[in-house]
């Protein structure tokens, strides 16, 4: 009889709980994934109560608010604040978001918050995104050109600008690539959405002039047919942008150059 056991420290633990309801107020529970690779532990999920009346709107708000003044040893990324950079990217109430953006009383219950899944934990709510990155830079984003450099700058029409609407504004959070059951299993081969999305924007550049380069890099049975068009990554990004869309113009390119 074969026996199936998880890997060690995969499952988490009740955690502990850091304060209590104190007083009159509108409190809520927020429950944290906690783990740290220097103690040898099984992850946890630690609990803390919050004044929402003395807190921020936003969920980040409420993780400062722990750090600050509850927990100092909480550990998490954010930079602007502003959903522009995609630092606090992690997993609020079930789905990937912003935590910048992700407001507090759009959440009914307790809030729980874990790190983007399907990736390597570095600690507590941080992901390693090394990979995520490689991936990124192995579509060489930036632009190719052989024509000689013009003086001052590479013109483009108003309508070929348009066509970069909904791929230039990705800031790189990876919530939709790890909302993407394709990229939790291949993501060794398959770029994923956010890498491909950006892959198209370069394609799509009117300026650029290596289209057919990049198609040839992308002509791989894993790194972009691994997309079965789930939309997982549409629902989640929160720039609103259309991952799978864009990775349905670059199949489609590939097909109109081989008729």
């Amino acid at each position: 009889m074969v026996e199936l056991a998880l890997p060690k420290n995969s499952q988490i633990k009740k955690g502990k709980r850091w304060n209590e309801r104190n007083g009159e107020g509108n409190w809520k529970e927020i429950k944290v994934y906690r783990w740290a690779p220097e103690d040898g532990e099984n992850p946890r999920l630690d609990s803390y109560w919050l004044n929402l009346d003395e807190t921020g709107p936003m969920v980040l708000d409420a993780i400062i608010k722990i750090k600050n003044e509850i927990d100092p040893t909480l550990t998490f990324r954010r930079s602007c604040r502003e959903g522009i950079c995609g630092s606090c990217a992690m997993n609020v109430d079930g789905s990937n978001t912003l935590a910048c953006t992700k407001a507090i009383d759009e959440i009914s219950g307790t809030i729980n918050i874990y790190p983007l899944p399907h990736m390597p934990v570095i600690k507590d709510l941080v992901p390693d995104l090394t990979h995520f990155y490689a991936q990124h830079r192995s579509i060489q984003p930036w632009l190719q050109t052989e024509s000689t450099t013009p003086e001052k700058e590479w013109k483009q029409s108003h309508e070929d600008r348009q066509e970069l609407d909904g791929l230039y504004e990705c800031i790189l959070c990876a919530c939709c690539s790890t909302a993407c059951p394709s990229y939790w299993w291949n993501s060794d081969r398959y770029l994923g959405p956010a890498a491909l999305l950006q892959a198209q924007r370069w394609v799509a550049d009117s300026r650029d002039e290596a289209t057919g380069e990049r198609l040839d890099d992308l002509e791989d049975p894993f790194r972009i047919y691994r997309c079965h068009t789930i939309l997982n990554c549409a629902r989640v990004c929160p720039k609103g942008l259309n991952p799978a869309k864009a990775i349905a113009e670059l199949k489609k390119k590939m097909v109109e150059r081989r008729t």
